[in-house]
Protein backbone atom coordinates (compact mmCIF):
# COMPACT_ATOMS: atom_id res chain seq x y z
CA UNK A 1 0.00 0.00 0.00
CA UNK A 2 2.98 2.62 1.09
CA UNK A 3 4.24 1.35 -2.41
CA UNK A 4 1.21 2.58 -4.29
CA UNK A 5 1.06 5.93 -2.65
CA UNK A 6 4.26 6.89 -3.57
CA UNK A 7 3.70 5.90 -7.15
CA UNK A 8 0.82 8.05 -7.14
CA UNK A 9 2.49 10.70 -5.26
CA UNK A 10 5.51 10.38 -8.19
CA UNK A 11 3.70 10.52 -10.82
CA UNK A 12 0.71 13.15 -9.84
CA UNK A 13 3.70 15.46 -9.28
CA UNK A 14 5.33 14.54 -13.24
CA UNK A 15 2.24 15.04 -14.55
CA UNK A 16 1.88 18.28 -12.48
CA UNK A 17 4.82 19.78 -13.27
CA UNK A 18 4.58 18.61 -16.99
CA UNK A 19 1.24 20.76 -17.76
CA UNK A 20 2.77 23.68 -15.60
CA UNK A 21 5.67 24.01 -18.28
CA UNK A 22 3.85 23.22 -21.39
CA UNK A 23 1.43 26.02 -20.78
CA UNK A 24 4.56 28.20 -20.32
CA UNK A 25 5.26 26.98 -23.29
CA UNK A 26 2.36 28.07 -25.34
CA UNK A 27 2.71 31.21 -23.58
CA UNK A 28 5.88 31.87 -24.93
CA UNK A 29 4.92 30.56 -28.33
CA UNK A 30 5.64 33.29 -31.27
CA UNK A 31 2.32 34.69 -32.56
CA UNK A 32 1.16 33.81 -36.30
CA UNK A 33 2.36 36.72 -38.67
CA UNK A 34 0.11 37.56 -41.52
CA UNK A 35 2.89 37.20 -43.56
CA UNK A 36 3.09 33.37 -42.64
CA UNK A 37 3.20 30.60 -45.19
CA UNK A 38 0.07 28.97 -43.40
CA UNK A 39 -1.19 32.27 -42.87
CA UNK A 40 -1.21 33.56 -46.47
CA UNK A 41 -2.80 30.00 -47.84
CA UNK A 42 -5.66 30.66 -45.15
CA UNK A 43 -5.89 33.89 -44.92
CA UNK A 44 -5.13 34.52 -41.75
CA UNK A 45 -5.74 38.19 -40.34
CA UNK A 46 -5.10 39.36 -36.91
CA UNK A 47 -8.06 41.79 -36.66
CA UNK A 48 -11.14 39.91 -38.49
CA UNK A 49 -12.54 43.31 -39.47
CA UNK A 50 -10.14 43.80 -42.05
CA UNK A 51 -10.85 40.45 -43.94
CA UNK A 52 -11.27 40.55 -47.62
CA UNK A 53 -15.28 39.49 -47.72
CA UNK A 54 -14.73 39.34 -51.49
CA UNK A 55 -12.32 36.95 -51.48
CA UNK A 56 -13.54 35.33 -48.53
CA UNK A 57 -17.32 35.16 -48.57
CA UNK A 58 -18.21 32.54 -46.13
CA UNK A 59 -16.81 35.57 -43.63
CA UNK A 60 -19.37 36.31 -41.62
CA UNK A 61 -19.10 39.41 -39.23
CA UNK A 62 -18.84 38.25 -35.62
CA UNK A 63 -16.79 35.11 -36.61
CA UNK A 64 -13.16 35.45 -34.77
CA UNK A 65 -10.68 33.38 -33.08
CA UNK A 66 -11.88 33.57 -29.74
CA UNK A 67 -15.14 31.92 -30.85
CA UNK A 68 -13.75 29.19 -33.15
CA UNK A 69 -13.65 25.37 -31.97
CA UNK A 70 -9.73 25.41 -32.73
CA UNK A 71 -9.20 28.28 -30.70
CA UNK A 72 -7.50 26.65 -27.08
CA UNK A 73 -7.58 29.29 -24.80
CA UNK A 74 -10.50 31.24 -23.22
CA UNK A 75 -12.55 34.28 -25.56
CA UNK A 76 -10.90 36.31 -23.60
CA UNK A 77 -7.15 35.67 -23.82
CA UNK A 78 -5.89 38.03 -26.16
CA UNK A 79 -3.43 35.39 -28.03
CA UNK A 80 -3.50 31.56 -27.78
CA UNK A 81 -2.45 27.85 -29.89
CA UNK A 82 -4.30 27.07 -32.63
CA UNK A 83 -3.86 23.68 -34.37
CA UNK A 84 -3.88 25.23 -38.16
CA UNK A 85 -1.06 27.05 -36.76
CA UNK A 86 1.45 24.67 -35.02
CA UNK A 87 3.38 26.03 -32.27
CA UNK A 88 2.13 29.69 -32.81
CA UNK A 89 -0.96 31.67 -31.22
CA UNK A 90 -3.63 33.76 -32.88
CA UNK A 91 -5.35 36.56 -31.57
CA UNK A 92 -8.54 36.41 -30.62
CA UNK A 93 -9.89 38.84 -32.60
CA UNK A 94 -8.44 36.82 -35.93
CA UNK A 95 -9.91 35.31 -37.89
CA UNK A 96 -8.79 32.33 -41.12
CA UNK A 97 -10.93 30.38 -43.79
CA UNK A 98 -10.51 27.42 -40.60
CA UNK A 99 -12.92 28.84 -39.03
CA UNK A 100 -15.14 26.72 -37.14
CA UNK A 101 -18.15 28.08 -34.60
CA UNK A 102 -17.85 26.75 -30.94
CA UNK A 103 -20.47 24.70 -30.34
Amino acid sequence: MNNSRRTFLITSIGVASTLALSRQAFADAPKVAESDPTALALGYKEDASKVDKAKYAKYVAGQDCGNCSFYQGKATDAYAPCPMFAGKQVASKGWCSAYNKKA
